[in-house]
């Protein structure tokens, strides 16, 4: 029970007085004042409606204040009802005198003569027992209608309430005291009917069948006492007393409040509960006499707000008729035909009327829950939180102020909270406060610092285990943030926890390596991880990882660069192709580990044919270093065998200089020359074992490369000839070839010689014999070959002598194409070649050429093309000239050719020259009948 003295009042309402409308002349502002007679009202569907005790008229009054009515009874109407939802009206009355109240049901949308249209009129009697009509309440959904009755019954009409054909009525209730008050209560499919008597409070479960009763209360109330609350108070009936305000579920008593006092009246509107009581210095009436009896009297009406436990309002009227709601306002009526319209303040503006007297009281809580009722946005209640907060913070009750710093998370900026908490004194507040924070993810990287320090601070292990436990889904903070945190606090295994389980791979090698110097447990890690990763964090944690565990390191990189599946992965095996990494990308992790680095580059040449050329190349480099640096024979002997093995592989043909620099560097001398050989460096093969006076190998050099390099010999020579001990054996052998070869003209052979001082002339007589009787011959073959030119140039020259001075006698018989004999017309040419003249124009290709020379006479021609061409081609004469063995054989053929000579070569007769154009003709048939004779 609730003593409403204890309660605050508040002035959330504005009273006015209703006043009439400006008239045509603009004159107004009069109180607006109803007629005489009004002893019965309800309010909706845009209206106030009214019933007049004394005429029998329904008034409606709508927001324009325009009265209008209609005469519904010939003598008075005692009660109505207006449906909310629906444009129905109920009303009770009478036509007649005596106990004979009437129901009627009006349409307010249909019109019966300009009247409303009413639908159904019955009696109103329980029975055959007139009695008096105490209340009236109907279903908005128009399918039940109760009427109490002073005697106690209880009516009930189910069915269309609108038509008596679809429904049926019913004595619902009997009792010996009067019903003052009826309401139904809709829940889901539910419905109940409170009944309320002078004395008890009853509900009827309409909705199952035989109505089962059930007595909620053995005491009562007075008329127009009673109400239903809205959802907000969960559709609880209200019961006033004298000295107390029950509430009621259809199934129990709920709470009540004590509002002492004689009530009057009591309405329920928009959360709050309306009551009009009498004045308490006044004297007590009977509370079901009628009000003739409290004409005189002040009445007090007083809204009270039940959730948060003030008075919104209080004010005193004169003898109040009923208390409406319309418009969104409440609306007074007294006796005196005056309506007092209460406009309930914003919300805004109670809150500032009402912040300042609860701050200054301290009643914050109050002030709280009247901002929540009122729906105050999230930024007031934060502000009001916030003073909460720092009125106890004053007060020293750091953990009250915590908790409504916390209430204003997400509006009120955390650094206002942090920096008050920052003492260690108060470090538990703050960490309670950094924990909402995070749980409703509006956290940063430094409160997540900020919350792990605190953890750390008061050594609070189990709290920071939670913490960082938490489900990945529910994750609140910046995992990395938490991670530095927790490693720069010396919480190791919380940090590599935190990084293992939200996959920050990085955090969780460097923690483990760094810190913890847990190698192996490292190495495992990355065998587990996806491929690029696993091959990243061997790029950069390698050289550590070789360090200190060699062995497991080299088959991790050996199991990267092959056939990669991370550990435990259920796909790996036989579902999807492993993945490899380049293993020359790996080698600067051997930096200090040479056995290691061999045994992982052998590896790789074993499984992998294909990889990379820097791993051939570090292998070669590996087995030369170790080749030059053994002691023991037999173990040098066989790395001299590797290493030359791994050269004649077939690996090093794109880095030929390369595998000759290292060969070079480390004396190998069988890889020197292997890599010589095969790059055909034929000289450097020559000068090497000249450098190191194998003489054998120099003429053996010679004899397997001088077809293809013939100056070896020469170089052979003279090398031999600058040496200074007997040579002979090897320089007899050098002429010996180059004589079969021609390789070098004599005189220069001897020059070579003559640097020799140990070589005599018996050395070179042999080949000097022997070139001098070849010379001989090769002279006489030239001197015959010279006469035959010349007797031939001879008789060229008779002939075309012939030509020019005495004529030509074609004595041919035949035709040179068909073998036929000649007819005439016949053409003959000088060369002797004679055609029918039709055999001539079928087979000739040209007019002023002999079919039968052409194709040799073409030959010809173009050999003396090609010589003029050739003649100009200075650079070739220059490289044949420089790489032949006999120079003058060269200049002897290009002379030969004409390439000196100035050539003219008459191909077409000028226009002009007529006269020379036998003559002409002439030279070029002798020449071209000079070639075919040679």
């Amino acid at each position: 029970m609730a003593a409403y003295l204890q309660w605050r009042r508040f002035v959330f309402f504005d009273k006015e007085t209703v006043k009439e409308p400006p008239g045509p002349d603009g004159v107004g502002g009069k109180p607006f004042a109803l007629p005489r007679g009004i002893a019965v009202c309800d309010s909706g569907r845009g209206s106030l409606v009214f019933g007049d005790i004394l005429h029998g008229q329904i008034w409606f009054l709508p927001r324009s204040l325009q009265l209008s009515s209609f005469q519904a009874y010939k003598l008075r109407v005692t009660h109505l009802y207006q449906l909310k939802q629906h444009s129905i009206l109920v009303s009770v009355g009478e036509d007649e005198e005596g106990i004979n109240p009437l129901v009627k049901v009006w349409n307010l949308e249909k019109r019966d003569g300009g009247n409303p249209l009413c639908t159904r009129i019955f009696p109103a009697i329980p029975g055959n027992k007139p009695t008096v009509v105490s209340c009236l309440t109907v279903h908005e959904n128009l399918n039940f209608m109760a009427i109490g009755f002073a005697d106690g019954s209880v009516v009930l009409t189910k069915g269309d309430i609108t038509r008596d054909r679809h429904s049926k009525t019913q004595i619902l209730h009997e009792g010996g005291y009067p019903v003052t008050g009826l309401a139904f209560r809709q829940s889901g499919k539910t419905t109940h009917l409170f009944v309320v008597t002078t004395e008890n409070i009853q509900s009827y479960t309409l909705s199952v069948k035989d109505y089962p009763r059930l007595e909620l209360d053995t005491h009562g109330c007075g008329l127009r006492c009673s109400s239903l609350s809205d959802p907000s108070q969960d559709l609880q009936f209200i019961v006033a007393g004298n000295e107390c305000v029950y509430l009621y579920q259809p199934d129990e008593r709920g709470p009540c409040f004590a509002f002492e006092g004689q009530k009057l009246i009591v309405h329920w509107y928009r959360g709050y509960l309306v009551i009009v009581s009498k004045d308490r210095k006044t004297s007590p009436k009977s509370e079901f006499a009628g009000n003739e009896a409290q004409n005189s009297d002040k009445q007090v009406l007083n809204i009270y707000d039940l959730c948060n436990k003030f008075i919104a309002y209080s004010s005193i009227f004169d003898d109040v008729v009923d208390v409406l709601a319309e418009w969104g306002s409440l609306y007074v009526l007294t006796r005196d035909g005056k309506i007092h319209v209460l406009q309930e303040k914003d919300t805004q503006t109670k809150l500032e009327a009402c912040k300042s007297m609860l701050f200054r009281k301290n009643l914050f809580e109050m002030a709280i829950n009247l901002a929540k009722s009122h729906h105050l946005d999230s930024d007031g209640l934060s502000e009001i939180f916030r003073q909460y907060g720092d009125h106890l913070y004053n007060k020293g009750n750091h953990d009250g102020a915590i908790q409504q710093y916390i209430r204003t998370i997400g509006k009120l900026e955390p650094s206002y909270v942090i920096r008050k908490f920052l003492d260690a004194q108060r470090i538990h507040n703050l960490t309670a406060y950094l924990q909402t924070l995070h749980l409703q993810s509006l956290a940063n990287a430094d409160h997540t610092t900020l919350l792990l320090n605190c953890y750390t601070k008061l050594k609070d292990s189990s709290k920071l285990e939670e913490f960082i436990k938490t489900s990945e889904s529910e994750v609140h903070f910046d995992v990395e943030t938490a991670i530095k945190v927790l490693r720069q606090a010396g919480y190791y295994s919380h940090a590599v926890y935190l990084a293992e389980k939200h996959t920050h791979h990085e955090w969780y090698l460097k923690i483990q390596l760094e810190d913890i110097k847990n190698y192996q447990e490292a190495l495992c890690y990355i065998g587990k991880l996806p491929f690029d990763q696993a091959e990243s964090n061997m790029k950069r944690y390698g050289k550590i990882l070789m360090h200190h565990v060699p062995n497991e390191t080299t088959e991790m990189l050996k199991i990267l660069c092959t056939d990669y599946r991370p550990l435990g992965d259920s796909e790996g095996t036989g579902m999807l192709d492993g993945k490899k990494a380049n293993s020359e990308e790996f080698i600067p992790v051997f930096a200090n580990n040479s056995r290691e680095l061999k045994a992982f580059l052998e590896h790789m040449t074993e499984v992998q044919a294909d990889s990379p050329q820097g791993v051939y190349d570090t292998l070669l480099e590996l087995r030369l270093q170790n080749w030059a640096h053994e002691q023991n024979e037999q173990i040098k002997e066989k790395l001299h065998s590797e290493a030359l093995t791994l050269l004649k592989s077939g690996r090093f043909q794109t880095v030929f200089d390369k595998a000759l620099v290292l060969c070079q560097m480390h004396n190998f001398k069988d890889g020197v020359l292997y890599l010589y050989e095969q790059g055909k460096l034929f000289q450097q093969i020559i000068h090497y074992h000249m450098q190191n006076e194998q003489y054998k190998k120099v003429i053996e050099v010679c004899e397997l490369h001088g077809d293809q390099e013939a100056c070896l010999w020469e170089q052979a020579l003279g090398y031999f000839a600058r040496k200074e001990e007997d040579c002979k054996e090897y320089i007899a052998a050098v002429l010996k070839h180059i004589e079969n070869k021609s390789l070098m003209p004599p005189l220069l052979v001897v020059q070579t010689l003559a640097h020799n001082s140990t070589a005599t002339l018996s050395v070179i007589k042999d080949y000097l014999v022997n070139k001098l009787q070849k010379q001989s011959r090769q002279i006489e073959q030239d001197e015959q070959r010279i006469k035959k030119y010349r007797e031939e140039t001879t008789r060229i020259r008779q002939e075309i002598e012939e030509l020019k001075a005495s004529p030509k006698i074609f004595q041919k018989t035949k035709c040179s194409i068909c073998t036929s004999a000649l007819e005439l017309p016949s053409v003959h040419f000088l060369c002797g070649h004679s055609f029918h003249q039709h055999c001539f124009e079928s087979y000739s290709e040209s007019d002023s050429e002999c079919p039968t020379c052409m194709p040799e006479n073409r030959k010809v021609m173009d050999m003396i093309r090609a010589q003029e061409q050739r003649r100009d081609l200075h650079d070739q004469f220059q490289h044949q000239l420089k790489c032949a063995n006999d120079g003058f054989s060269v200049v002897a053929d290009y002379f030969g050719r004409g390439v000196f000579n100035k050539l003219t070569l008459i191909t077409d007769l000028p226009s002009g020259k007529v006269a020379t154009t036998i003559e002409a003709g002439l030279q070029r048939e002798l020449l071209l009948h000079a070639k075919r004779s040679t």
